[in-house]
């Protein structure tokens, strides 16, 4: 059941509203930055390299109260906007997060849909409003303007006087990504089992090397790795030179990042993985002339329960350095 439009109230266009909607989608037509916004917020905020923490429910309430103000941040730093410039005409307006479009706008994060506080200095103006969730991997952004009709009645003892929308102001947000997906988290997509089994050792290479047994198939961003690592240059522990390539190429593991080998996860068939993610996948010689051409033979996905017969292969990237290191050696 959806709220009576308001006696007295008439929705109006908003040409203002309109211009920075438009700005927004050329700026980001697929939402692809925004959401690698709040999945970097998310990491910034667990903190995992430091504390190997991954969950919401992990943090301290301080922390995510301060969820708003680093999305804030890493939104204004993605996306170079201007400070809001306020009013020239009103001392006391100082103006507000951003100037998009040559418009002020507020920027209002919610961890629960709906729940943006709303000070008094942005009634009457533009606020980006958003929300997500890592469990779900999803965000959504919005805009709308801040009409005293769209408001709660303010609580008591609220000091700074800010207001929540009301289900009748929530329908008249203008989404410009609803419930659209982001990086995934994907330590929360493993049964607690799988988790016991990853941090299960005391070495930092052996943790991530299962990590990458666990969550086969799966991207897993860098972020990840670096709270399953807990050590200094914790990308190392996902390469070779003693790391997880290194532990599983005799079972026949490929660790394909998407910054170097994109193509060859595209052509085994396994999801691409983003240049800020991994993926790993068991290989077997293919003999059907289908596959991935590496180290001058065809390889394939191993089906489940097939055993490797022989080690999984080189990268391009590792055979290309194999190469040079061994001219070097006879010069």
């Amino acid at each position: 059941m959806t709220d009576a439009v308001l006696p007295g109230f008439e929705p109006t266009h908003d040409p203002a509203l309109d211009e920075v909607a438009d700005t927004l989608l050329r700026m980001d037509p697929t939402g692809t930055r925004w959401a690698n916004v709040i999945r970097h917020t998310y990491d910034m905020i667990y903190n995992g390299a430091e504390t190997g923490r991954y969950r919401w429910d992990d943090l301290a309430k301080t922390e995510k109260t301060h969820f708003g103000t680093l999305f804030e941040i890493n939104a204004q730093r993605e996306f170079g906007f201007a400070d809001g410039s306020g009013d020239p005409d009103d001392p006391l307006d100082r103006g507000l997060d951003y100037n998009i479009a040559g418009q002020d706008v507020d920027a209002k994060w919610s961890q629960d849909d709906g729940r943006w506080m709303l000070p008094p200095e942005v009634f009457g103006k533009l606020a980006l409003v958003a929300t997500g969730s890592d469990q779900r991997s999803e965000f959504s952004i919005g805009l709308i303007r801040v009409h005293p009709e769209f408001l709660t009645t303010r609580s008591k003892g609220n000091r700074d006087q800010k207001s929540w929308l009301s289900a009748f102001g929530r329908q008249h947000v203008r989404w410009l990504w609803r419930h659209a997906p982001m990086p995934q988290n994907v330590l929360l997509r493993l049964p607690q089992s799988s988790i016991n089994r990853i941090l299960d050792s005391r070495s930092g290479a052996e943790r991530v090397a299962r990590l990458f047994v666990e969550a086969e198939g799966l991207r897993i961003h860098r972020s990840t790795v670096a709270t399953i690592a807990r050590q200094l240059d914790h990308q190392k522990r996902a390469r070779g030179n003693g790391g997880a390539r290194d532990l599983l190429r005799p079972d026949g593991y490929l660790i394909m990042s998407g910054a170097y080998h994109s193509d060859v996860a595209a052509t085994l068939g396994v999801p691409v993985p983003s240049r800020a993610e991994y993926v790993a996948a068991r290989v077997v010689p293919s003999t059907d002339g289908q596959g991935a051409l590496l180290e001058g033979q065809l390889w394939r996905l191993a089906t489940a329960g097939e055993a490797s017969s022989v080690p999984a292969p080189l990268l391009p990237d590792e055979e290309r350095r194999r190469t040079r290191r061994s001219r070097e050696s006879r010069a």
